[in-house]
């Protein structure tokens, strides 16, 4: 049954809201724990028992870290960087180009200078290179090095460990492994094919965490203290949401601290960061993976590689400064050539329906750097996972991205020992691809079948799950910093969206390229702001800004607009439908 009546809003989906057994579980909440109604709503979506409650909204590391040793590796990985750390070695860091291998470069970079011990960053550029190590990069890095620690890579890299002859690998990844594992001296990968999975979730900065907390407690061992690693909090908090790793268990409270010690401005390139891009209110979820992460990540999609990594790990507030700017002008650029893309791919797409377990285009000349965004914008329009391939010289190169509850990895890696893919591999949410181009229809049709198999083709945008109704003088800042703290949101753990019924447009503009300011209200209440991104690139923002006096449902999520030291609630506008 429809929320409001809503089968097929302005954007074409049905509204639906909490399912009876949520919606009694969210009354018994409210009776047992006297918390407003709203964040009841939201907390038995979540299936958080009422005796749980307050933990669940203060999560705290300490109740939640889990034993570093209990992955398989940990202890040998962390025994050899305390060697290194000892003998003063020679340390090289191979870190993968996006946020989550920045960040997880920085970390360890920032942990060993504050040892007084220099590192070595490798990133290999994404379209001379590729993904992950290579024989030359790992050859040449091994005869300069005693040891190269790889972050966020390395778990299929089988050819290049083996030409880093010399030097001893240590491998810090969180990608799906295979049944065989490359001879490196330690792999540490909750995703090894003989881990329990109960730590699948990390991001790749989540696993060197762990091996700095094992790195800490081996130094306390010796009789020395280590670096204050929950100052490092910020980088595995930016890794975990730009990487779209479930926000479920300890990565709610590495994303809550972390963004506690974000808002404290320490570290200069996060600081310089944030100011080009023009944030001015507390660090949120919502930040860091659409404000800071596209910044971190426009070096290497299509700029140098190791940009992101050295903004992270600058202690020079003047070099964050200029690789902030540098990287800002990058992002630019990228969106340009992201819309291009985005729209011959969406039209391809669309041509060939949405209806099935997997949405993917391909086409010559897509910037490899941006198909994985564009792959994330197919899915937000289908509802289905999606793929997007750049063909260049008979090769495609692809980038995919999945919805929560199809795991998007494993396919892959199957089609990689298939044959029908040159090289595949990732992890559920997110998975990379190269293949002949002569193959990407069969490739497509075997992944179709292999997704489907797990439901993919079941669920869909159509529907806008929503949490309930509120009204606009409802929507208080106190009820939005309460929502808040039953976050974060991102990954698995959807944000809250609520239905304001029956309200009059009092105001509508476009602002900028296609967004819409709004104001609207009941006709009796306050008057409510609201602001639809991108809501001229579908039919919602000429139907809002030509209305004609007509009501509209109104649906999105609640922010808290920060003007000249003024705070109020704004609703970012997601959909709308005729009252």
């Amino acid at each position: 049954m429809s929320f409001l009546g809503v089968d097929a809003s302005l954007t074409g989906r049905r509204w639906t809201g909490p399912a009876p057994e949520v919606a009694r579980a969210a009354e018994a909440l409210v009776q047992q724990t006297g918390l407003a109604e709203a964040v009841c709503q939201v907390l038995a979506r979540r299936g958080v028992p009422a005796g749980e409650a307050r933990a669940f909204m203060a999560p705290a590391l300490r109740d939640l870290l889990p034993d570093p040793r209990s992955l398989r590796d940990m202890e040998k990985a962390a025994a050899r960087v305390m060697q290194a750390v000892t003998r003063k070695e020679r340390i090289a860091i191979f870190a993968d180009y996006d946020v989550d291998g920045g960040s997880s470069a920085a970390l360890l970079i920032v942990w060993l200078r504050e040892l007084g011990l220099p590192a070595t960053l490798y990133v290999p550029d994404r379209i001379d290179e590729g993904y992950g190590p290579n024989d030359d990069a790992m050859r040449d890095l091994a005869a300069r090095h005693d040891l190269i620690i790889c972050v966020d890579c390395g778990t299929l890299s089988h050819g290049p460990v083996a030409a880093a002859a010399g030097a001893d690998v240590v491998i810090l990844d969180h990608h799906l492994g295979a049944e065989d594992l490359p001879a490196a001296l330690a792999v540490v990968n909750p995703n090894r094919q003989d881990e329990s999975g109960e730590l699948s979730h990390l991001c790749a900065a989540a696993v060197v965490f762990l091996l700095l907390v094992e790195m800490g407690r081996l130094l306390r061992e010796a009789g020395t203290t280590g670096p204050d690693l929950m100052q490092m909090l910020d980088l595995v908090a930016l890794a975990t949401v730009a990487d779209v790793a479930p926000l479920k268990g300890v990565n709610r409270a590495f994303v809550r601290q972390g963004l506690r010690v974000m808002a404290a401005r320490r570290r200069p390139g996060l600081a310089a960061l944030a100011d080009v891009a023009r944030m001015d209110t507390r660090p949120s979820a919502y930040h860091l993976g659409f404000l800071l992460g596209p910044r971190v990540n426009a070096g290497g999609r299509i700029g140098a590689a190791d940009l992101g990594a050295r903004l992270l790990a600058t202690d020079d507030p003047h070099e964050a400064a200029a690789l902030a700017d540098r990287l800002d002008n990058l992002n630019t650029e990228r969106r340009e050539i992201e819309a291009a893309v985005r729209a011959a791919a969406l039209d391809q797409a669309q041509a060939r329906g949405f209806d099935h377990g997997l949405v993917w285009a391909a086409g010559a000349g897509w910037h490899p750097g941006v198909v994985g965004i564009v792959a994330s914008r197919l899915k937000e329009a289908s509802g289905r996972p999606s793929i997007v391939i750049g063909i260049e010289d008979g090769v495609g190169k692809g980038s995919g991205r999945s919805v929560t509850g199809i795991d998007l990895g494993q396919p892959i890696q199957r089609l990689a020992a298939e044959g029908l893919l040159m090289r595949g591999g990732g992890h559920k949410m997110a998975a990379g691809l190269t293949v002949a181009a002569d193959q990407i229809e069969p490739a497509m049709a075997r992944l179709t079948e292999l997704l489907e198999k797990q439901g993919s083709h079941l669920a869909g945008a159509s529907d806008l799950r929503l949490d309930g109704l509120l009204m606009p003088g409802a929507a208080q800042v106190e009820l939005v910093e309460t929502l808040e703290t039953a976050g974060p949101f991102g990954a698995g753990a959807a944000a809250p969206r609520f239905a304001f019924a029956n309200m009059a447009i009092r105001f509508a503009k476009r602002v900028g390229e296609s967004h819409l300011k709004i104001s609207f209200s009941d006709g009796t209440g306050p008057v409510m702001e609201g602001i639809a991104f991108g809501a001229y690139d579908g039919p919602l923002g000429a139907a809002l800004e030509n209305h004609g006096g007509a009501r509209f449902h109104l649906a999105g999520r609640l922010d808290i607009n920060t003007w000249r030291g003024r705070q109020s609630v704004q609703l970012r506008l997601e959909d709308a439908a005729a009252a």
